[in-house]
């Protein structure tokens, strides 16, 4: 046994840079995203897109397929393992802590929002609500309560996949391709993720601050309890959270 790890050290020792990277970065980035989908705090799209800095550098022409087919599959895989957890908890008395977990990081007023956009528009949504910074939850939490099947969720999971693995890694090869050394690139990357996801949330307060008062001055007279508290207002009344 001894014998056989020293070969395979010695073999993997003679191996090309590249060929080290990708057989040591392919399963590190599949684990690395497919724990973000479970534990929404691990920042996935900032992973793809420095996955698909180095891979831009790299000399094989299918590094950055690799890139996108590990990354898409990961995200679906995780999505499915939480809806799956989830929807124990929604089928049983004493609900689970995978359930209880979505439920807090969920406002009352963005859930209903989510399940008004549901409602009208169906797998769809989905698609929508892996793109846009934090909707990804409260969309997933609204097919939970509706009950929608496992096998009806994940039809519509992969498409939002494929389409939000396609997105990071385009961010990714546009960092790449402005810097020649791979870890510029993937500062430029990471800037860039940070940059995506701040600017809905400055969005949504800079809009709720003109809505809230106008002419800027201050909340509006006769304002009601909710007025002035800088979470602004999505259609239907509903409040949104900031990712």
């Amino acid at each position: 046994m001894i014998d056989g790890v020293a070969r395979f050290l010695t073999v993997v020792g003679e191996l090309p840079p590249e060929s080290t990277q990708r057989a040591a970065g392919y399963p590190s980035l599949f684990l690395l995203v497919a724990l973000g989908a479970l534990v929404p705090v691990v920042p996935t799209g900032a992973i793809v897109s420095s996955a698909a800095v180095v891979a831009f550098h790299q000399s094989s022409p299918l590094s950055l397929l690799f890139v996108f087919l590990v990354s898409a599959s990961a995200a679906c895989l995780g999505d499915a393992a939480l809806y799956w957890l989830g929807r124990r908890g929604v089928h049983s008395d004493k609900g689970s802590r995978w359930l209880a977990a979505l439920e807090n990081r969920v406002t009352p007023e963005r859930l209903a929002h989510a399940r008004e956009r549901l409602d009208a528009h169906q797998v769809s949504v989905l698609v929508l609500s892996r793109l846009v910074p934090a909707g990804r939850i409260p969309v997933m939490l609204a097919c939970l309560l509706a009950e929608m099947p496992l096998r009806r969720f994940v039809r519509g999971d992969v498409a939002a996949c494929l389409a939000w693995a396609a997105t990071y890694q385009l961010i990714g090869i546009l960092g790449g391709s402005l810097f020649p050394e791979p870890w510029q690139g993937v500062v430029a990357a990471v800037g860039l993720t940070v940059l995506v996801g701040a600017v809905p949330s400055l969005w949504r307060r800079v809009r709720g601050t003109r809505s809230g008062a106008p002419g800027g001055a201050g909340p509006a007279p006769g304002a009601g309890p909710g007025s002035g508290t800088g979470v602004p207002e999505g259609p239907g009344g509903s409040r949104h959270e900031h990712p």
